[in-house]
Protein backbone atom coordinates (compact mmCIF):
# COMPACT_ATOMS: atom_id res chain seq x y z
CA UNK A 1 0.00 0.00 0.00
CA UNK A 2 1.22 3.07 -1.04
CA UNK A 3 1.36 6.14 1.89
CA UNK A 4 2.92 9.15 3.20
CA UNK A 5 2.41 9.63 7.00
CA UNK A 6 2.67 13.13 8.91
CA UNK A 7 4.05 13.35 11.98
CA UNK A 8 5.45 15.57 14.42
CA UNK A 9 2.59 18.53 15.04
CA UNK A 10 1.51 19.42 18.42
CA UNK A 11 0.98 22.63 20.46
CA UNK A 12 3.40 25.07 20.63
CA UNK A 13 3.56 28.29 22.08
CA UNK A 14 4.41 31.53 19.93
CA UNK A 15 8.50 31.45 19.07
CA UNK A 16 8.49 27.59 19.85
CA UNK A 17 9.84 25.11 17.38
CA UNK A 18 8.15 22.12 15.96
CA UNK A 19 9.79 19.36 13.01
CA UNK A 20 7.58 17.62 11.02
CA UNK A 21 8.69 14.74 9.60
CA UNK A 22 6.66 12.69 6.48
CA UNK A 23 7.59 8.78 6.21
CA UNK A 24 6.60 7.51 3.09
CA UNK A 25 5.70 3.76 2.74
CA UNK A 26 5.21 0.99 -0.55
CA UNK A 27 7.32 3.36 -2.44
CA UNK A 28 10.90 5.26 -2.37
CA UNK A 29 10.33 8.99 -2.11
CA UNK A 30 14.30 9.34 -3.76
CA UNK A 31 12.38 10.16 -7.66
CA UNK A 32 9.99 12.28 -6.19
CA UNK A 33 9.16 15.75 -5.29
CA UNK A 34 8.09 16.42 -2.12
CA UNK A 35 6.07 19.26 -0.98
CA UNK A 36 4.50 20.75 2.38
CA UNK A 37 1.14 21.94 2.36
CA UNK A 38 -0.95 23.65 5.25
CA UNK A 39 -4.83 24.05 5.30
CA UNK A 40 -6.05 26.80 8.25
CA UNK A 41 -9.61 26.23 9.05
CA UNK A 42 -12.34 27.90 6.87
CA UNK A 43 -9.02 28.85 4.25
CA UNK A 44 -7.47 27.16 1.29
CA UNK A 45 -4.98 24.79 0.99
CA UNK A 46 -1.41 26.41 0.41
CA UNK A 47 2.08 25.41 -0.58
CA UNK A 48 4.50 25.97 2.17
CA UNK A 49 7.48 24.18 0.77
CA UNK A 50 9.31 21.98 -1.41
CA UNK A 51 11.97 20.11 -2.20
CA UNK A 52 13.37 18.66 -5.20
CA UNK A 53 14.30 14.96 -5.86
CA UNK A 54 17.64 15.64 -5.69
CA UNK A 55 17.49 17.91 -3.06
CA UNK A 56 18.97 20.77 -5.22
CA UNK A 57 16.22 23.14 -5.16
CA UNK A 58 13.77 24.32 -2.90
CA UNK A 59 11.16 26.49 -2.43
CA UNK A 60 9.07 28.30 0.39
CA UNK A 61 6.32 30.12 0.63
CA UNK A 62 6.78 34.45 1.55
CA UNK A 63 5.79 33.97 5.27
CA UNK A 64 7.89 31.40 6.15
CA UNK A 65 10.72 31.94 4.38
CA UNK A 66 13.56 32.24 6.82
CA UNK A 67 11.80 30.45 9.47
CA UNK A 68 11.11 26.96 7.96
CA UNK A 69 13.77 24.66 6.52
CA UNK A 70 12.81 21.56 4.75
CA UNK A 71 15.03 18.90 3.88
CA UNK A 72 15.12 15.00 3.21
CA UNK A 73 16.58 11.97 4.06
CA UNK A 74 16.08 9.39 1.60
CA UNK A 75 17.97 6.50 3.38
CA UNK A 76 15.21 7.07 5.88
CA UNK A 77 12.71 7.76 3.14
CA UNK A 78 11.18 10.48 4.81
CA UNK A 79 11.20 14.52 4.45
CA UNK A 80 11.53 16.71 7.06
CA UNK A 81 10.26 20.54 7.76
CA UNK A 82 11.79 22.62 11.00
CA UNK A 83 9.57 25.00 11.79
CA UNK A 84 11.15 27.91 14.11
CA UNK A 85 9.73 30.98 15.18
CA UNK A 86 6.31 30.21 15.12
CA UNK A 87 3.43 32.44 14.67
CA UNK A 88 0.05 31.83 15.57
CA UNK A 89 -1.02 32.31 12.16
CA UNK A 90 1.21 29.26 10.96
CA UNK A 91 -2.05 27.14 13.09
CA UNK A 92 -3.68 24.85 10.26
CA UNK A 93 -3.43 21.05 9.14
CA UNK A 94 0.20 20.27 7.21
CA UNK A 95 0.22 17.72 4.63
CA UNK A 96 3.09 16.39 2.79
CA UNK A 97 2.88 15.10 -0.86
CA UNK A 98 4.78 13.22 -3.49
CA UNK A 99 5.13 14.08 -7.13
CA UNK A 100 6.97 12.37 -9.84
CA UNK A 101 10.31 14.27 -10.65
CA UNK A 102 9.05 17.39 -10.99
CA UNK A 103 7.37 20.15 -8.09
CA UNK A 104 4.36 21.47 -9.96
CA UNK A 105 1.40 21.91 -7.86
CA UNK A 106 -0.65 19.72 -10.61
CA UNK A 107 1.96 16.70 -9.99
CA UNK A 108 1.12 15.59 -6.61
CA UNK A 109 -0.69 12.59 -6.37
CA UNK A 110 -0.06 11.26 -3.43
CA UNK A 111 -0.87 12.79 -0.16
CA UNK A 112 -0.88 12.23 3.73
CA UNK A 113 -3.59 12.61 6.24
CA UNK A 114 -2.25 15.43 7.83
CA UNK A 115 -1.06 16.64 11.16
CA UNK A 116 -2.33 19.43 13.33
CA UNK A 117 -0.42 21.90 14.24
CA UNK A 118 -1.36 24.83 16.04
CA UNK A 119 0.67 28.04 17.67
CA UNK A 120 -1.19 29.27 20.77
CA UNK A 121 0.11 31.00 24.27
Amino acid sequence: QLQLVESGGGLVQPGGSLRLSCAASGFTLDSYCIGWFRQAPGAEREGVSSISSSSRSTTYVDSVKGRFTISRDNAKNTVFLEMNSLKPEDTAVYYCAAAPLVCRRDKYIYWGQGTQVTVSS
